[in-house]
């Protein structure tokens, strides 16, 4: 028998975490003394406890470990549930690298701060277009809010047109409003350039209004690696005098299926300050 300090020695937790696996019923010590409360364990606990532990490592809460060491579940169902949690670990991996992927843009603009030129700025009024659009809604306007819907926006909207035997006759357009919530979501609007007079089922034909005046610069590379071209066009325009006026539209001038070959002008409508 064990002592639940020994206990808790080999077993590599602590005597406050056994305590608390006695009082949920997890793990119940051997034996009580009746006289003191004093818990002892036997060796062959070792081996709940360390599955224990292993299903507690894989993300299991503690009162799933409880069913399933019980047999409270069934095969079918285990295999449910680590089938879920793959798909939960997978998808906190890939929100993990493109945390990092957001972390290395930011070491980059840090780097670039001072070095990159901002002669590449031009202002500039922007003439109205005629677009054939789909819209959506996005939490956020960071980058990893608006990628994953404008891109099946825009591979929806391109479906479309072919159906519709319509050739755009310009680049595509995205632009961006407050959402009518209030909530801080952003509509996405993934509008392609089309000629007068053209219809298509189940797309919006809208006119986008000019900009009167709009910092511009190019963008070279994937829009995922947006944040030192940002922050070029944001250092002009406090330093000439300016002040933004709405949402960044994007100008898609070179989309290769390479989106480290992409070209893209970002437009910024702008004030006096």
């Amino acid at each position: 028998m064990f002592t639940i300090g020994d206990f808790a020695r080999h077993g590599r937790v602590s005597v406050r975490m056994l305590r608390h696996y006695d009082a949920i019923g997890l793990l119940r010590p051997a034996r009580v003394d009746p006289f003191s409360g004093y818990r002892f364990y036997e060796a062959g606990q070792l081996a709940r406890l360390n599955r224990v532990i292993a299903l507690k490592d894989l993300g299991f809460t503690l009162d799933q470990v409880r069913s399933i060491l019980d047999e409270e579940v069934g095969a079918e169902e285990l295999r449910g549930m680590l089938r879920l949690r793959q798909a939960e670990l997978e998808t906190a991996m890939s929100e993990a690298a493109a945390r990092l992927a957001q972390v290395a843009a930011r070491l980059r603009a840090i780097e670039s701060e001072g070095h990159m030129s901002t002669q590449d700025v031009v202002l500039k009024s922007v003439p109205a277009v005629r677009l054939a659009e789909l819209s959506g809604t996005a939490a956020g306007f960071e980058p990893a809010g608006i990628g994953p819907v404008i891109t099946p926006l825009y591979e929806e909207l391109c479906a479309r047109l072919e159906a519709a035997g319509v050739t755009p006759c310009g680049p595509g357009i995205a632009y961006y409003e407050d959402a009518p919530a209030g909530d801080g979501s952003i509509v996405v609007h993934a509008g392609m350039t089309v000629p007068d007079g053209v219809g298509v089922p189940g797309v919006d034909v809208v006119v986008l209004p000019g900009l009167e005046q709009a910092a511009t610069v190019v963008h070279r590379g994937s829009m995922d690696h947006l944040l030192p071209t940002l922050q070029t066009l944001a250092t002009w325009i406090g330093t000439n005098g300016y002040r933004s006026a709405g949402y960044t539209r994007e100008l898609y001038l070179e989309v290769p299926d390479d989106r480290s070959q992409w070209v893209t002008e970002l437009q910024e409508p702008v004030v006096r300050a």
